[in-house]
């Protein structure tokens, strides 16, 4: 309850502010990002021409973030919020209301794509899955978008926005022949990815991997012992080789997982751990959206071929 108090105040010192911001000179816009995926983004179309604070680090389960006092100044003191949207950051919805009733700028990137391009889904609460940033064709349409949108924002360098997202957009080409190579060591019948919770259901659209989790779309579902179970059976029948943890989600409910498979002796390795809703950390390769996707789909197809 203390926390919601501490927001409220803050929130309430941020309407009754008044004043409009402007850019004096060459003062750089300032921009703020939710997850380690957004902030990467508006990173590499951007670079030095903004000041970036990105709020989600390594990590970090975007699904069960909540903004403290510090965040909600962060918020007031930029130019725009960048955000992932449908739903992802769901604990920040209240507040990026709040943001744009008192005039803050606020963006969903993932207003790049069109409705029925999504994964639909009658369980969450945008009624469609989150994880779009794992189809490399969606990633490139934010991309477009979030630089169109720094372009508005900061037209005196829309030129150096614009050639940015075209060097950005020619590393994903590259990144999707990469990983057409790398698949064509895994059959068809091995594509089975067994994970934490539903993030990857862009990643099997796109490799034609059968996806299974033990949480839902939200990590706030919590898996059960008949889950585990159920699971269990289907990794046997299938002779799944192995599953995977992923660094936004606590180990345990893999580790259960497996045990449940032991218990009907048989076998299962934990291939690794795979990035989901957040990128690694800032100074390693999975610190990038590109390092991440590869770091996943070596992780993925060393484990199971």
């Amino acid at each position: 309850m203390k926390h919601y108090v501490v927001i409220l105040f803050a929130l309430i010192a941020f309407s009754c502010k008044k004043e409009v911001k402007g850019k004096v000179g060459n003062e750089k816009l300032k921009v703020v990002s939710t997850t380690s995926q957004v902030a990467d983004l508006v990173k590499e179309l951007a670079g030095d021409l903004v000041e970036l604070e990105g709020l989600m680090g390594a990590g970090v389960d975007p699904h069960l973030y909540k903004a403290s006092e510090g965040d909600v100044t962060k918020f007031y003191n930029a130019d725009v919020i960048f955000y992932s949207g449908l739903h992802l950051e769901g604990k920040l919805e209240d507040v990026f209301e709040k943001m744009r009733h008192n005039g803050k700028k606020t963006i969903s990137i993932s207003d790049a794509i069109a409705k029925d391009a999504l994964i639909s889904s009658a369980d969450f609460a945008s009624s469609y899955d989150p994880h779009f940033w794992f189809s490399t064709s969606h990633w490139k349409k934010a991309t477009i978008y979030v630089a169109d949108e720094l372009s508005k924002l900061d037209p005196k360098n829309a030129t150096i926005y614009a050639q940015n997202a075209e060097v950005y957009i020619e590393k994903l080409n590259q990144l999707e022949k990469n990983n057409a190579i790398l698949l064509e060591e895994l059959s068809e019948e091995k594509r089975i990815l067994v994970t934490a919770h539903d993030a990857f259901a862009y990643f099997g659209k796109a490799y034609n991997f059968k996806v299974v989790s033990l949480q839902g779309l939200s990590t706030a579902t919590e898996a059960g012992v008949q889950d585990v179970q159920r699971i269990s059976d289907f990794i046997i029948t299938h002779d799944v080789k192995a599953i995977f943890v992923e660094s936004s989600v606590p180990v345990r409910t893999v580790e259960a997982l497996q045990a449940a498979v032991k218990s009907k002796n048989h076998e299962v390795a934990i291939g690794g751990t795979l990035f989901s809703d957040a990128l690694g950390n800032p100074d390693t390769k999975e610190g990038t959206y590109i390092g991440m996707y590869e770091y996943n789909m070596n992780t993925i197809i060393s484990a199971l071929k």
